[in-house]
């Protein structure tokens, strides 16, 4: 089978190149991932930031090497980045004396200030995401703050998984240019 015109394609911005690509490839790039970090949300997590980076660079792809291999070398980069995102969060070990010290100290509820920052921040990402069409509206709502699962929101919108998975794929993007044009 020859994936290089269904690459061609994607190139030129043919949607149904890119939905045969996610769709022929996504069984690897997650299976691979899954193996990796034993963790399904993290998997999937990574396996759409891989579509998504390979798709906005699929101009530099070099057909001189395997495709999946490309995509796989993707998506290693990405799970890197998680974990050191991760890594870079992580507290320095203290005492449980320390600990306790500071639990009698630290009052961790959140301020009247801290309540109005949170309530305005999400307030404006929910007029953001008023800037998409409908259909992506959806999809983020069912995904983000009703926490449905791919195969919930499918099934919900009597959609192929494969359809989902793009159209939350290109929903967060759009948001993501919604939010850089808006700051």
């Amino acid at each position: 089978m020859e994936i290089n015109p269904y690459i061609e394609k994607a190139k030129k911005g043919d949607q149904v190149a890119f939905t045969y690509l996610l769709d022929h490839y996504w069984n690897e790039v997650y299976g691979f991932m899954l193996k990796r970090t034993e963790n399904e949300t993290d998997a999937e997590d990574i396996s759409i930031e891989t579509f998504s980076k390979a798709f906005d660079k699929l101009s530099t792809y070099n057909p001189e090497f395997q495709f999946n291999t490309w995509l796989i070398a993707i998506a290693k980069n990405v799970h890197i980045d998680l974990l050191r995102k991760k890594k870079s969060s992580l507290f320095v070990e203290i005492t449980d004396e320390e600990d306790q010290q500071a639990y009698n100290v630290a009052d961790s509820s959140p301020t009247a200030e801290d309540d109005i920052i949170t309530e305005q921040n999400l307030s404006q990402l929910l007029q953001f995401i008023k800037e998409l069409k409908p259909h992506y509206q959806e999809v983020i709502q069912l995904r983000y703050f009703q926490e449905m699962s791919y195969q919930e929101i499918a099934e919900q919108l009597g959609e192929p998984l494969s359809n989902v998975k793009i159209k939350l794929l290109r929903a967060k993007k759009l948001l993501a240019e919604i939010i850089q044009t808006k700051r």
